[in-house]
């Protein structure tokens, strides 16, 4: 069975950092753009980052202004995503979502596989 496991969020305050984790079974993040999306109460669903197949193919949507870095490491199946300098704006549910093919993922936003969310909530 394919299964996406986010983890990480939390309480913090402005400013501060969380490190999310998006841990796959199933399949090798080697093989498919793996992706993080966000959304936050009475809003719509919008993409944030995601890493694909080759080598340093990391993209980020303009929303996270550079603050956030993804790193794949294959030995744990696991794909982080990094939140710095959070902003009480960024509070949101994060889901990390998968896709043998990123234009599925990054452009039309329907990714084969979804995780369920885990909440970050940044105090001003």
């Amino acid at each position: 069975d394919v299964q996406l496991q986010a983890s990480g969020g939390g309480l913090v305050q402005a400013g501060g950092s969380v490190r999310l984790s998006c841990l796959v079974s199933g399949f090798s993040v080697d093989d498919y753009a793996i992706g993080w999306f966000r959304q936050a109460p009475g809003k719509e669903r919008e993409r944030v980052a995601y890493t694909g197949v080759r080598a340093g193919e990391n993209y980020y949507d303009d929303i996270v202004e550079g603050r956030y870095s993804l790193v794949r490491d294959s030995t744990k199946n696991t794909v982080y995503l990094e939140l710095n300098s959070l902003k009480p704006e960024d509070t949101a549910v994060y889901f990390c979502a998968a896709d043998r093919q990123a234009f599925k993922l990054w452009v039309l936003r329907e990714p084969t596989y979804w995780g369920q969310g885990t909440l970050v909530t940044v105090s001003s």
